[in-house]
């Protein structure tokens, strides 16, 4: 599966965003997908998955309440609506997608297999 991100911008403080996550090549149903970041110097960071079964979506503390993540009903694309944005929310937003990965590994870049290039999300105090 390929996986496009797209949706970044330039956003003011308090603003919303959607950012998207189109898969080509098959669908994301059989898929756990995660949304991760990576801000200029720093390590690429965990931002929210849905597991591969959709039960349960995770959140990393810093997004939580500001952020959801969902799936649409053909799983061919995951979407990430991030609320109430903050300077400390820029970054580069991947998309990433494991068949196989297990609940504890999900919060881990390490274990997704396949990527997305990239949407830049820009907030300016």
């Amino acid at each position: 599966v390929q996986l496009q991100a797209s949706g970044g911008g330039l956003v003011q403080a308090g603003d919303s965003l959607r950012v998207s996550c189109e898969a080509s090549g098959g669908t994301l149903s059989m898929y756990s997908v995660g949304w991760f970041r990576q801000a200029p110097g720093k390590e690429r960071e965990f931002v929210s998955a849905i597991f591969r079964n959709g039960g349960h979506t995770y959140y990393a503390d810093s997004v939580k309440g500001r952020f959801t993540m969902s799936r649409d009903n053909a799983k061919v694309t995951a979407t990430l609506q991030m609320n109430n944005l903050k300077p400390e929310d820029t970054a580069v937003y991947y998309c990433a997608a494991a068949r196989g990965i297990i609940l504890s590994s999900i919060r881990q870049p390490s274990a997704y297999n396949y990527w997305g290039q990239g949407t830049l999300v820009t907030v300016s105090s």
